[in-house]
């Protein structure tokens, strides 16, 4: 029960940031948003941890960059490029299937994880619902290099997924882990920033609304988001805790309604019921 409460908060606060992204993108490019939160969300947990991390081996720090590499740096690298080149809609429905993705990888590489009936069962429900609600956003054309980012991108976050559950056998603290990981994911922004540009003005960054939504990004959806997942993820497993993405395009619909007054239409309310019971049975 834990585990299943820490991954609905962080897909309730994931679902919730493409309203901070959509603001902050009126003043900021896509790479200096997410070099700036994520240098936001390392500070914090190096506040709450900052003792150094003593590997036991030191072929786990391969795990660690590896993860940084999949999870932060080019999965959010490939999403945002991706967003440039097609539909957010193609992008929120090829990105939905990162569960399956996941639960492929984990059959192979890890025990105790073969793919089941009520999760293909689940799977095929939820992303039905997930296209009934990007039908509203467009009219879900092909766009290849797009589409081909945002499929990497699922493929990356499975490829995270996996890893994760990895270093979580290695008994290590949680929170030091989740440090190490956004270190790392830093580091490697490094050669996309020198060639993509970063030229934050602190006069915009200081304004209130630009600075609140940046520090939600960064504390927030961040740092206590990637712990919540992680101690998720350790809980419940790699297959259980990544289908909880299907219910992310429903939080994503709810907020809008509630924020930018955004209507729930038929097709919006079908696809929800469908991601939501999708989701249940996949869990099984």
């Amino acid at each position: 029960m834990k585990g299943h409460l820490l991954a609905l908060f962080t897909i309730i606060c994931w679902g919730t940031t493409f309203i901070s992204t959509k603001i902050l993108l009126v003043d900021f490019s896509p790479i200096e948003i997410l070099l700036t939160r994520f240098v936001i969300g390392l500070s914090i947990l190096y506040i709450i941890r900052p003792e150094p991390l003593k590997l036991r081996h030191e072929e786990h720090r391969l795990y660690l960059v590896v993860a940084a590499l999949s999870g932060i740096t080019l999965y959010y690298l490939m999403e945002n490029i991706a967003l440039t080149y097609t539909y957010a809609s193609n992008v929120g429905i090829i990105s939905s299937t990162a569960p399956f993705f996941a639960a492929i990888l984990a059959s192979f590489t890890l025990r105790k994880h073969a793919i089941t009936g009520p999760f293909i069962v689940g799977f095929i429900i939820s992303m039905i619902g997930i296209v009934f609600i990007a039908l509203e956003e467009s009219s879900l054309n092909i766009n290849p290099k797009g589409d081909i980012l945002a499929l990497g991108a699922a493929v990356l976050w499975a490829v995270y997924a996996v890893v994760l559950k990895k270093i979580c056998a290695f008994g290590y603290d949680m929170i030091v882990i989740t440090r190490e990981i956004f270190l790392y994911g830093v580091i490697l922004m490094i050669p996309p920033v020198i060639f993509m540009g970063f030229n934050i003005d602190l006069i915009y960054l200081l304004e209130p609304v630009n600075l609140a939504n940046m520090l939600y990004l960064g504390i927030g959806a961040s740092a206590i988001c990637f712990l919540t997942w992680n101690f998720a993820t350790k809980y419940l497993g790699v297959v259980k805790t990544t289908v909880y993405i299907y219910a992310c395009p429903v939080v994503t619909v709810i907020t809008a309604y509630l924020v930018l007054n955004e209507p729930i239409t038929l097709y919006k309310l079908i696809g929800m019921i469908l991601a939501i019971v999708g989701l249940v049975i996949s869990q099984r």
